[in-house]
């Protein structure tokens, strides 16, 4: 199925001016509208700094500079805005899925499918794409549909910041939507309101007919793609710089075998392209054109930079089963969406030095089946509060010779949270003799501590006096805990005194 994102930027121009930095960049403390002509009027084009203050999109300059004072007017740029929304476009590209392009003059589309789950699902990919752009400075609104019409219509008119439609929704899910919704062009939704038409479904029920020999078929044409029933090819961005290799056929294609050995040929041909350049690719990116033209794409990423065409098509190839080529290919497209340098090396041989494991191609197989967010690796950190002293960090990362204290022993298992449990226990320095958790009773047959940790009082004041004492302990079962009191056992200012579980030994 087909999964569309429609990214909208309602304030892409003052989002871009606010992020300006030296001179050029406004006064952060001033409200900002940016105004264009309209003939020989200069009217307001984007005023949300400015909205409280009575300023109307629209609405001549002179009249918005007398309604708020100290008003920052801008020209507007629209070539600049436009620069801006490829450099966006681009950036998604990289990290989102292989299928972006910018949807002048506010907004970006995105072809999602069969990407989401990469990022943890459509909600989490659409509230991690919008929460990075807020932490820029840009606000941005997001809904995921089976169609660009309806992704768009819903970004617009229905998004609070995020909306998803459910998978085969049908026209239901913008019926109700305003007849604005559909991308018409300027002047036609006034005259739709003239004959009485407010709504999408509407216009969805009346006969085509006339509407067309009234309006012209691009009304027919945009409820068409809106509701699915024409297809809306998405041309991805693509910067002058990026290597990309194309195979178009005569005869379309469908046989998975038949695929994976022209995506042979199209990976050493891309290979000798990225070896011209001094170049490794880590993301690669299979787009199928089909003959009803629709797009089916294949995302596959590497650790570290790769130029091996044999390692690069059988990770392309262990996902040719999700494409679905319809009625045929006619047109594959090869790119490596991220290049990066990469220096060639003498091979190691066993005369003089050992060879280095290389688990690469490993880690790459595995990231591509579940994804790069659930394969890492634990990394040190300075920090005395055991759920602080770890991070994650990509497989590969490189060391940076840091390690944990060793001083006292860690669980090989941490519970985040720790986990509350009943015990018996003599105050303030005696272990547990025994404690309760989830249900289950332990007697404790050894024990070891008490390992005090204090809070870490330049993080917030909360912690000026916690104190935690930490116990190693030992159940008849030869199993073994790792618990903790929260407190030291007689200032209640140091804590609830309350048992906890912060992990298990291996």
């Amino acid at each position: 199925m087909k999964r569309v994102v429609s990214l909208y930027l309602p304030n892409w121009s003052t989002d871009r001016l606010r992020r300006m930095t030296g001179d050029a960049a406004p006064r952060a403390d001033s409200p900002l509208v940016v105004v264009g002509r309209d003939g020989s009027r200069r009217i307001v084009t984007a005023d949300p700094a400015a909205a409280a203050l009575g300023v109307r999109v629209g609405m001549p300059a002179a009249k918005a500079q007398a309604l708020a004072a100290g008003l920052e007017i801008r020209d507007a740029d629209p070539a600049g805005d436009g620069e801006a929304l490829e450099r966006l476009a681009l950036w998604i590209l990289q990290r989102v899925a292989p299928i972006v392009a910018a949807d002048h003059p506010d907004g970006i589309v995105i072809d999602t499918t069969g990407a989401d789950h990469l990022h943890g699902g459509e909600a989490a990919m659409l509230d991690g794409l919008v929460g990075r752009l807020a932490m820029s400075g840009v606000a941005a609104r997001a809904a995921v549909a089976d169609t660009w019409g309806a992704a768009h219509a819903l970004a617009r008119f229905a998004a609070d910041p995020t909306m998803i439609a459910s998978p085969s929704h049908g026209p239901s899910v913008v019926s109700t939507l305003p007849i604005e919704a559909l991308r018409l062009p300027s002047g036609m939704p006034a005259a739709l309101r003239v004959l009485g038409f407010e709504r999408i479904g509407e216009l969805i029920a009346q006969p085509r007919a006339p509407l067309e020999l009234r309006f012209g078929p691009e009304l027919g044409r945009r409820l068409d793609q809106a509701v699915g029933r024409t297809a809306e090819p998405i041309e991805p961005i693509r910067p002058a710089e990026l290597s990309e290799v194309r195979r178009a056929f005569a005869e379309p294609i469908a046989a998975a075998e038949t695929i994976a050995r022209y995506v042979g040929k199209l990976v050493e041909a891309l290979c000798i392209d990225l070896e011209k350049k001094g170049q490794g690719t880590r993301r690669l990116d299979l787009i199928c054109q089909r003959v009803d033209s629709r797009a089916q794409a294949i995302r596959v990423g590497m650790a570290k930079p790769v130029r091996d065409a044999k390692r690069l098509r059988r990770l392309l190839c262990d996902k040719i089963e999700t494409i679905d080529p319809g009625f045929g290919i006619d047109t594959l497209t090869l790119c490596a969406t991220i290049a990066e340098p990469l220096e060639v090396r003498q091979a190691a041989t066993s005369l003089v030095e050992e060879a280095e494991p290389d688990i690469a191609d490993l880690i790459d197989t595995l990231a591509n089946r579940v994804g790069e967010r659930a394969l890492y690796r634990a990394a040190p950190v300075a920090s005395d509060v055991p759920e602080r002293s770890v991070r994650r960090v990509p497989a590969l990362a490189p060391e940076t010779g840091a390690n944990w204290p060793d001083a006292w022993p860690r669980p090989a298992r941490l519970l985040l949270p720790p986990e509350s449990v009943e015990t018996i226990a003599l105050l303030p320095d005696h272990p547990p003799v025994s404690f309760t958790w989830r249900g289950v009773r332990r007697r404790v047959r050894r024990a070891d501590g008490p390992e005090r940790v204090f809070g870490e009082w330049w993080k917030r004041d909360a912690e000026l006096a916690a104190i935690r004492d930490y116990f190693r302990v030992e159940d008849e079962a030869g199993e073994r805990y790792w618990l903790y009191r929260a407190g030291d056992g007689e200032n209640e200012a140091t804590g609830s005194h309350r048992w906890f579980i912060h992990g298990v030994f291996g």
